[in-house]
């Protein structure tokens, strides 16, 4: 952490803002980063973009900034289509079942009947990080995507097996979460 009366130049500044991503195990937000280097959350957005521009993978998610780790070859993807209320409780529920049997929320999109596709980064693992998205989604007030499109929406999710996912798939059908 820089001293209040450190000036890092910017270059030094986005070297430790890399390096904090780098050796972090969860994602770090925009204020702490301005906190932890005595800058404007702003200029932290800047720092992002700049190092970003150097082909640094840094994704930007509800929880925060992490770098992207390099694809796990032991790992696979599916993207679901799922139904559901825009209730949080129920949001809550349909996430908790994907993380619960071991698979993680890599994102949510909407069809947009003018803008197309739109997504958005959730990186969930855990129920923590459940917990800390549906916190902000209280916080900011912020709708759902899936509140554009009455409900309907897709994740991309991840799991060590295509047994895993099939199992995730069985118990949102289960719940009547899954679009099939």
């Amino acid at each position: 952490m820089a001293n209040k009366s450190d000036k890092l130049s910017g270059e030094k500044r986005r070297e430790l803002i890399l390096e904090w991503l780098v050796h972090s195990n969860k994602p770090i937000t925009g204020k702490d980063l301005a906190a932890k280097t005595n800058v404007s959350r702003q200029v932290i957005v800047q720092d992002i973009s700049l190092l970003k521009a150097k082909s640094h993978p840094i994704l930007a998610t509800s929880q925060g900034y992490i770098v992207i780790p390099e694809q796990k070859p032991q790992t696979v993807q599916k993207q679901i289509a799922c139904f559901h209320s825009s209730d949080l409780s129920v949001t809550e529920e349909e996430l908790n079942i994907i993380v619960d049997h071991g698979a993680q929320v890599i994102d949510v999109s909407i069809e947009h009947p003018l803008y197309g596709d739109i997504t958005a980064s959730l990186m969930l693992s855990s129920r923590s990080d459940i917990q800390n998205f549906i916190k902000k989604l209280q916080q900011t007030s912020a709708p759902l995507l899936s509140e554009l499109t009455d409900g309907t929406h897709l994740h991309t999710i991840e799991a060590s097996s295509y047994h895993v996912i099939e199992e995730v798939e069985s118990a949102l059908n289960q719940k009547e979460f899954l679009l099939t």
